[in-house]
């Protein structure tokens, strides 16, 4: 049975639950699953009053529990088009599972929210695939397979490099079920990747 680590950080909630769904597909593949948060490193009266979502149900992670794990599945809200500072600041803590290449080998994912179509999907996806790479991890993206990525009926998130979401200017989207739909179906293939790779 494969390992699978589901870590995120999500200001307002967006990516707290795609990362559920990517949870809930590892799980229907036969995977052990848990799902950790990053810690918040925004002030708490900044966050506060940014309206953060701060009662998150999800533990937090510690960087020396990621090398238990057969796959990690990184999911990050984007700032600027690149990943959030909270994700950044966790992932630079990996130096010493870098050196030792703890990491090699493993299944890597990556999913993520933005506020709009344009607002950088692919490049804070190729933010978060970019840290897992130099880490010696294996990519494991959404391919079109989820067909629901192709829908021209409404406006969707989810690209070949991971599922994604769209959360508006003001936050008030929630994933759609067609976005959900294709963060299980990641979680799926990632969990299935990693059990043929550690069978």
């Amino acid at each position: 049975m494969a390992k699978v680590l589901v870590l995120y950080y999500s200001s307002y909630g967006h990516v707290e639950r795609l990362a559920g769904a990517i949870a809930e597909g590892a799980r229907g593949a036969g995977a052990q699953v848990d799902i950790r948060r990053v810690p918040e490193t925004a002030p708490a009266d900044v966050a506060r009053a940014a309206h953060y979502k701060l009662d998150q149900s999800a533990p937090e992670a510690r960087v020396d529990e990621l090398e238990h794990y057969d796959a990690i599945v990184v999911g990050t809200c984007t700032r600027y088009g690149r990943i959030a500072s909270q994700m950044a600041a966790f992932l630079d803590q990996t130096g010493s599972l870098w050196m030792r290449g703890a990491l090699n080998g493993k299944v890597g994912g990556a999913f993520a929210s933005t506020a709009s179509q344009h607002g950088g999907q692919e490049t804070t996806l190729f933010s978060i695939i970019t840290n897992l790479m130099h880490l010696g991890m294996t990519i494991v993206g959404l391919p079109y397979g989820h067909q629901g990525q192709l829908t021209m009926d409404e406006i969707v998130g989810g690209t070949p490099y991971g599922a994604t979401t769209i959360a508006g200017g003001d936050g008030s989207r929630q994933p759609s079920e067609i976005e959900l739909a294709g963060a299980r179906f990641q979680g799926d293939m990632i969990a299935k990747t990693a059990a043929k790779l550690f069978d």
